[in-house]
């Protein structure tokens, strides 16, 4: 099972997401919940990474661990706000899909 956790701050613009697990869908290497969860969170990633307005740190420090923290200013709030509405949507659709091998929890994180 993967568990995501998502958190976004007060008006709702991401701030972090954690996925540790491995779905038990298929065969490592050819685990579609897998590749879709990986695929969705590294390509916010790389949406992010060096725009203006925004650090963000991630890492992939074992298999079946994904994570990524973010900060922002006014001048990156837009971009991060439609990137998070992605990331959070398709995170969404692979847990409805596959409820049986991904967990989705999403909160606000207190800052």
């Amino acid at each position: 099972m993967i568990g995501i956790d998502v958190a976004v701050d007060k008006t709702g613009i991401l701030r972090e997401c954690k996925a540790s697990g491995h779905s038990g869908a298929g065969e490592a290497g050819s685990d579609i919940v897998c590749a879709a969860v990986s695929v969705l969170m590294r390509t916010v990633v790389r949406l992010l990474s060096n725009r203006k307005g925004i650090v963000i740190q991630s890492g992939a420090p074992e298999p079946g661990r994904l994570w990524l923290e973010i900060e922002y200013t006014a001048e990156g709030r837009d971009f991060l706000s439609a990137s998070g509405e992605f990331l959070i949507t398709g995170l969404r659709s692979v847990a409805e899909e596959f409820p049986h091998n991904c967990t989705l929890t999403i909160s606000e994180r207190r800052t």
